[in-house]
């Protein structure tokens, strides 16, 4: 491709400050920009950014389907809901519009195992529209890309075992609330760990009917499972709430946290698999405290054993600076909802994106 690249941002919160930077700073060109909030209504996305005016203005997302036909991006960054459900009016529309989508939603990562029947009509419009879908951000790398990498260098695997912590405070209110922060402990009982106590055939139907709220790890395993050629026979998930012994503020939900109340929650999700590999990877998402920070440790166990631990990713950069780097692996795939499991391996993009297009 000879031209720059051109991105639609959806979703102008805290994500986008990087993504819409970092996509610029890549020798793209974002052309459009929407989001739901008044506060962001209106304004320059170079406001977003702590730069200059770029001359874009943020506008209303029921706007949408009609800028995307008129203004025709290559591709759409969506940076905006962790579940399938929350983001499929969206991805519909930029199936219909022939745009390309690229998003931030843990649940698209590999959302063939929590959601296969949205995830089958979203496949079959973005065949029709002639365009790809694909979920990505940290996990692609730190929960996904460097845990296959470890195992390709192990000779015989038992377990893969992970655990993740970020915090809520960086990626906007939604995510803190789908963990469960500012929840007392028998409201997380009722809203979030419900969903663990029921047999495989409810869980199932829950799946089938659209109603499964995964946590992130869920769709990691499907993912590893899917990049190592593995075949996962059962799968489970277990939510745990965390607290601080001592009140806690989050500027996120705007409310001061209680004592002994939920500031997040661990979510372990355990795959077992055909070929005698577990699976097991916790993720712990909270409101911290002055004295915590990020952890993302991975351990292999088998001949031989390894263990990956990493203090203090800059999670939100990352993630940002993955999905850029992810956009001309996603104008390059096959047309379809496809998991970037199937991709190439993740590269640093010294030239301009455009660069790296395939297609005409």
């Amino acid at each position: 491709m000879e031209r720059k690249i051109r991105i639609a941002q959806i979703g102008c919160g805290k994500m986008s400050k990087y993504t819409m930077r970092y996509a610029i700073e890549k020798g793209a060109e974002v052309v459009l920009a929407f989001d739901v909030s008044e506060n962001v209504i209106g304004s320059d996305i170079g406001s977003i950014m702590e730069t200059h005016d770029k001359n874009i203005v943020v506008e209303d997302i029921t706007m949408l389907e009609a800028r995307l036909m008129e203004v025709k991006p290559d591709i759409a960054i969506v940076t905006t809901m962790s579940l399938l459900n929350d983001i499929g009016d969206v991805l519909r529309i930029c199936c219909k519009c022939h745009v390309n989508a690229i998003t931030t939603c843990e649940e698209a990562f590999f959302a063939s195992n929590s959601n296969p029947s949205l995830f089958k009509e979203l496949d079959s419009l973005a065949r029709a529209g002639g365009v790809t879908i694909t979920g990505c951000g940290y996990q692609d790398v730190f929960w996904g890309n460097l845990i296959s990498n470890l195992a390709s260098s192990t000779h015989t695997i038992k377990k893969i075992k992970g655990s993740s912590s970020y915090n809520v405070e960086d990626y906007g209110i939604a995510l803190a609330r789908a963990h469960g922060a500012g929840l007392t402990l028998e409201e997380f009982e009722r809203d979030v760990a419900s969903v663990d106590k029921m047999s495989e055939e409810e869980r199932q139907s829950l799946i089938e009917n659209r109603e499964f709220a995964p946590s992130y790890m869920w769709n990691v395993a499907g993912w590893l499972g899917d990049k190592l050629g593995l075949h996962i026979t059962s799968i489970s998930q277990k939510c745990v709430p965390q607290t601080n012994p001592e009140d806690i503020y989050s500027s996120t939900l705007d409310m001061t946290v209680k004592s002994g109340d939920a500031t997040g929650m661990s979510a372990v999700v355990t795959a077992k698999t055909k070929e005698g590999i577990t699976i097991e990877a916790e993720c712990i998402g909270k409101v911290y405290n002055s004295e915590e920070f990020d952890v993302n440790a991975w351990t292999i166990e088998g001949e031989p054993s390894t263990t990956m631990i990493i203090n203090k990713p800059c999670t939100v950069e990352l993630t940002c600076a993955d999905i850029v780097n992810r956009i001309p692996d996603v104008i390059n795939a096959r047309n379809g909802f496809v998991s970037t499991s199937e991709m190439p391996e993740l590269k640093y993009r010294v030239l301009p994106l455009h660069k790296y297009i395939e297609k005409e």
